[in-house]
């Protein structure tokens, strides 16, 4: 018979969570929250950020991920963990992607986390100890169409991870990605229509239709699905979980 296993334990660890007003980044918060760390939640939108961190008893940042002279170190300088989340979406044919919509999906999902986790590494080499937790997608994997912006970043998120991996695991510090499919949350909401308009079909039949097709699971993921993975890989049960890829996908990668 097996002992039970043990919470994961974050008290003291300073935890900088992007994209943390809502959807998977507040559940990350929360959970992280719940394992005794202190939060940073950082999100464009001031409001949600400071709702979510004084919920929490944490800190909140408002940052435009996108702004190339945001401060990095002033944000992820001291941070123990990083849970490179934020991100946004833009749906069309590659004939029609405007230019600026393509740089700003990879300003923020992989240069971004370029910059923060840059930042971080010299305080996480100093002491022995970092996680680096990316939140990218089943997207980071498989191409879809008509998302050749977000589908190009999430790549580049996973090429990201894996080298931070490969320099940083001799020195404390772990890299991973969270690979779900499509997670209830406003980002996923907010798509339907464009969904809608590009396949031509009804928005009422774009989640069964185009988001459940893949997966042999036909539901949603859950933000706190996600989350609870997130502080799993930040544990002392996953310190040698280095470099991978985590999937929560429901099936579809398996074909």
């Amino acid at each position: 018979m097996t002992e039970a296993r043990e919470p994961v334990d974050l008290t003291g660890r300073r935890v900088l969570v992007t994209g943390g007003a809502s959807g998977i980044g507040a559940a990350c918060a929360r959970r992280f929250a719940a394992a005794g760390a202190h939060v940073v939640v950082a999100d464009l939108d001031s409001g949600g950020a400071q709702r979510v961190a004084s919920a929490l008893g944490g800190e909140a940042r408002p940052v435009d991920l996108a702004d190339p002279g945001f401060d990095a170190a002033a944000l992820a300088g001291a941070a123990d963990i990083i849970v490179n989340n934020a991100g946004l979406q833009h749906v069309s044919p590659v004939e029609e992607f405007p230019e600026d919509r393509f740089r700003l999906l990879l300003a923020v999902m992989l240069e971004a986390p370029f910059r923060l986790v840059r930042a971080a590494l010299p305080h996480m080499y100093r002491q022995g100890f970092g996680r680096i937790v990316n939140i990218s997608s089943v997207h980071g994997l498989r191409a879809s169409a008509f998302k050749c912006a977000y589908v190009a970043a999430k790549h580049g998120l996973e090429g990201l991870s894996k080298t931070i991996a490969l320099e940083g695991g001799g020195r404390g510090v772990t890299s991973n990605t969270i690979c779900p499919a499509y997670v209830r949350t406003p980002l996923v909401e907010g798509q339907i229509a464009d969904q809608a308009a590009v396949h031509r079909i009804p928005p009422e039949e774009v989640v069964s239709r185009i988001m459940l097709t893949e997966p042999a699971i036909k539901r949603l993921v859950e933000p706190d699905e996600v989350a609870e993975l997130a502080v799993y890989l930040c544990g002392p049960h996953a310190s040698f979980a280095n470099g991978a890829s985590f999937v929560l996908d429901g099936g579809w990668t398996a074909r």
